[in-house]
């Protein structure tokens, strides 16, 4: 796990852009693992000017968001699908057939999960999956017990997520079930990158870097991939116990792994 600190929200997602545009460049039919909520939007929004300033493409690129609630449709200003779309989708060219999210309208529920894991895999996997990380550990709708042997499923969610997301209902209940990609199949992406700053995120990012290797932070089976990076600010970054050692990692990278 490499685990870079940055000195504001702005250069995490900034730093972040620049990977996956370094991938998509690379890797033109590059498939992407998307979440949604504030901690991406100005990655999001740093894609889009690399669209249109510098013409990074993703016109062969895919992408799969990592959840959405049960029961609403996708047009509701709640929905996962629609917030990429806003976000994201209609700031660059990735064509609407390459675009994919859970169904959770679907009348077999069990059926829909299993059919969305079988697209991720017959698009030849995740090249990368972006990822967010709950104040309780959790990546994707992945609530701590997760088993880290899960794949796409239904998720009840825990009343601490519920209350994070409830601005985008205004006076609806949040729904309590959402669809979310698995911890196994998150850790099958040939890079994993996760973003997070602010106070609020610091416990968890230390538990999800030194903590023991646990289903109550599901954010922990990071520490099992090969090529995860761990982004976070200076106030994220407030109670990792080995922060000058992972400052040094930094400066003495050598060039050929650098990537900013």
């Amino acid at each position: 796990m490499e685990v870079i600190v940055l000195a504001s929200p702005d250069l995490v997602c900034q730093r972040a852009a620049r990977m996956v545009a370094r991938l998509v460049r690379g890797k033109p039919d590059a498939v992407l693992g998307l979440p949604t909520g504030n901690t991406p939007r100005a990655t999001y929004d740093e894609l889009g000017r690399l669209h249109r300033e510098e013409g990074l493409s993703f016109a062969r690129a895919g992408a799969f968001g990592l959840d959405e609630y049960v029961g609403i449709a996708p047009d509701h200003p709640g929905a996962f699908r629609r917030t990429l779309q806003e976000t994201l989708y209609r700031q660059i060219d990735l064509p609407l057939g390459r675009i994919h999210s859970p169904d959770g309208q679907a009348s077999d529920l069990p059926a829909a999960c299993a059919r969305y894991e079988a697209e991720i895999a017959e698009s030849g996997g995740l090249d990368m999956v972006v990822l967010g990380l709950g104040t309780d550990g959790h990546i994707a709708f992945n609530e701590p017990t997760s088993s880290f042997g899960s794949r796409t499923r239904i998720k009840t969610l825990a009343d601490e997520t519920r209350a994070a997301n409830q601005a985008a209902f205004g006076a609806e209940p949040v729904p309590h079930h959402a669809i979310t990609v698995g911890i196994a199949t998150i850790l099958e992406a040939r890079r994993c990158l996760l973003l997070a700053f602010g106070s609020a995120k610091a416990a968890a990012v230390a538990q999800m870097v030194e903590g023991p290797l646990t289903a109550l932070v599901p954010a922990s089976a990071l520490q099992l991939h090969p090529h995860a990076t761990i982004l976070v600010d200076e106030a994220a970054a407030t109670g990792l116990a080995l922060r000058s050692y992972y400052a040094a990692v930094a400066a003495a990278k050598p060039d050929w792994q650098r990537e900013d």
